[in-house]
């Protein structure tokens, strides 16, 4: 299906999930996010689908581990405090190697914070919340249509690595209406899900099926025949992801003296002061970090190579800045704009473009 509409960044999300075969979602309302929910209560059920609305975070992360287990293609989304919530949850998922994909809208923070927009969740995503330190893919997009596309990637990666996958979004891309294509992506082939427990009557050579984890006592999961084999597994696993899935725009980046290193809204606000800057005749440009986990630490280590300065611009006290300190190694300055720099000092302000550009002007 192809057609154009002017659709909101939060209900992208369900037209993305649809068009992946997503199979259910299972979630929570929360402000900014409400427009998911919303949306897959209304379309779902009359698709044939499944949407529950759970009584907490906390059950739904658990109801998506069970419809992951059965094979099943399924989601779930939240703002900050939920995210907090669903920890213990995301560790088991990671744990049983099951795919399913999470929505994480963004909104200001510690604890309850604002429930307006801010970008202060990057590190509890790439670092994550639950124990034993797993990994989750992580996917920032900056636009409708990216939101709508990510999603379909998102599933896409979740079944090719039997991993959770976050698409991590914030309260101005969720509520931004944009021109939309909806349209069904391709991707390539992965094989049938032959680990599912869908019950023995539903397997075709009628074996039962076990969702494997390590409890003691447990069967080997994935013919790890100890837990230390089965650990190296993981981490053969999450570095084949770091090798083949590291994704990033560059904009304007061929002959920069001065890169800007953002994602998500504040990637778009500072492509336009960039393109002022550019007309003033300073060499600057733009790495947006596409996939926050992997990070591409490697494309910044080529710039510094050239000798290129950093400025990062972050709605935050600064999360992703330490990324990027990680793949300089301090062979190079980093300059930062974070939310303290909005033009209102409320939970509505935000980072503007002439911020950036006066940043720009002082540093080039």
């Amino acid at each position: 299906m192809q057609n154009r509409t002017l659709i909101q960044g939060n209900v992208a999300v369900g037209w993305g999930a649809l068009n992946a075969g997503c199979d259910g979602f299972f979630g929570y309302p929360i402000t900014p996010q409400n427009e998911i929910p919303e949306w897959f209560a209304s379309e779902f059920p009359k698709r044939g689908r499944v949407f529950v609305q759970t009584q907490s975070e906390t059950g739904a992360i658990m109801m998506l581990y069970g419809g992951a287990a059965a094979g099943f293609r399924v989601m779930t989304s939240t703002s900050s405090p939920g995210w907090g919530l669903i920890q213990e949850g995301m560790s088991h998922l990671a744990t049983a190697e099951l795919p399913c994909v999470i929505v994480l809208v963004q909104r200001g923070g510690p604890g309850q914070g604002s429930i307006r927009h801010a970008q202060m969740d990057y590190l509890a995503v790439t670092r994550t919340g639950g124990g034993g330190g797993y990994k989750n893919i992580v996917l920032a997009p900056a636009t409708v249509q990216e939101i709508h596309d990510m999603m379909q990637l998102s599933f896409h990666l979740a079944d090719k690595y039997s991993n959770p996958v976050i698409l991590l979004s914030d309260g101005v891309l969720g509520l931004v209406a944009e021109t939309l294509e909806i349209r069904t992506l391709q991707f390539e082939p992965l094989p049938e899900k032959t680990w599912a427990a869908r019950g023995r009557d539903r397997q075709g050579d009628k074996t039962r099926r076990f969702i494997h984890t390590y409890p003691s006592g447990a069967p080997p999961p994935r013919s790890c025949p100890n837990y230390v084999s089965w650990l190296g597994h993981l981490g053969e696993k999450y570095q084949d992801i770091i090798d083949n899935e590291v994704r990033c725009e560059e904009y304007l980046c061929d002959d920069a003296e001065l890169v800007v290193v953002a994602y998500g809204y504040p990637s778009r606000v500072c492509k336009e002061a960039i393109n002022t800057a550019r007309a003033e005749g300073m060499r600057v440009g733009l790495t947006r970090p596409i996939t926050l986990w992997p990070f591409p630490y490697e494309t910044l280590r080529k710039k510094v190579n050239h000798g290129c300065r950093f400025l990062v611009v972050e709605d935050s006290l600064g999360q992703m800045i330490e990324d990027v300190h990680l793949a300089v190694q301090g062979r190079t300055s980093i300059d930062f704009i974070g939310l303290l720099d909005r033009h209102l000092p409320t939970d509505g302000g935000m980072i503007l473009p002439g911020r950036v550009l006066q940043e720009i002007r002082r540093l080039a």
